[in-house]
């Protein structure tokens, strides 16, 4: 599994912006690997952080070469003023169970299947 994080400090964020964003959010939903997103900002709200969840590297990679997403990199600069991307690769993911996500519960899987097996 890999994750795209793409931290901004926002600049001039107007219609164009949102509706670019919206569009790019549909469109990875459609691409083969696609698992989910979710946006967070610093408690000052100075920063925000959009992440792409992709249960593929070529998903991933897929969703970089999108037409609407190389489209809005070249419009980042009236956007943002700052950008930092970071891609990562997951080795594991758990929880107690009671708060689900897209990544899932890797430990807690594995667990169960130790029980059944």
């Amino acid at each position: 599994m890999f994750v795209a994080s793409f931290i901004f400090r926002p600049g001039i964020i107007d219609q164009e912006f949102h509706d670019r964003n919206a569009e790019i959010g549909a469109r990875a939903a459609t691409i083969d690997g696609f698992l989910g997103e979710e946006a967070w900002r610093s408690p000052d709200g100075t920063l925000r952080n959009a992440v792409y969840y992709w249960a593929t590297r070529e998903g991933l990679e897929k969703f970089v070469r999108d037409p609407a997403h190389r489209d809005a990199k070249g419009q980042q600069a009236g956007w943002y003023e700052g950008y930092h991307v970071i891609i990562s690769e997951v080795t594991d993911t758990y929880g107690d169970g009671r708060l689900p996500h897209v990544t899932g519960d890797a430990r807690r899987q594995k667990l169960m299947e130790r029980r059944r097996g």
